[in-house]
């Protein structure tokens, strides 16, 4: 079976977006933390990773750039909207994991220079996506 142009034009997009998720991943590894989800979907979005350590869970977002643009590596994707349908996709993933629901948690964001561009991956703390929910 063939691929369609569409979907060979989505697979080559998407293997930037892969390869700045698998980096975030193995910083993440090396610290210690274990991955329950990777490229999770639901409805209302994707989680990019979700990855746990002992009494903790981490939902990580990966923004990778080839460049400094308009939206400063990604940051500027992470308004209102997005963290909304993260909440709303947290709150899903939730629901089919309740036993990590006890666990804190904590949102980052990963900043990932995409090659040739070179440097380290920036962390920011998002803050709590309750507050993103908000009423529609």
């Amino acid at each position: 079976m063939t691929q369609s142009r569409t979907q060979r034009a989505r697979s080559r997009s998407a293997l930037p977006g892969a390869w700045a998720e698998q980096r975030a991943w193995r910083l993440l590894r090396q610290r210690g933390w274990r991955l329950l989800s990777s490229r999770w979907r639901c409805r209302w979005g994707e989680l990019d990773l979700v990855v746990a350590k002992p009494g903790r869970l981490l939902l990580v977002e990966v923004k990778g750039r080839r460049r400094c643009g308009a939206d400063g590596w990604g940051v500027a994707a992470l308004g209102v909207v997005k963290r909304r349908r993260l909440a709303r996709a947290l709150n899903c993933w939730l629901a089919e994991h309740p036993e990590q629901a006890q666990h804190p948690l904590e949102v980052v964001c990963a900043l990932v220079p995409l090659p040739p561009t070179g440097g380290a991956v920036r962390w920011l703390r998002l803050e709590s996506l309750a507050a993103a929910q908000g009423d529609d």
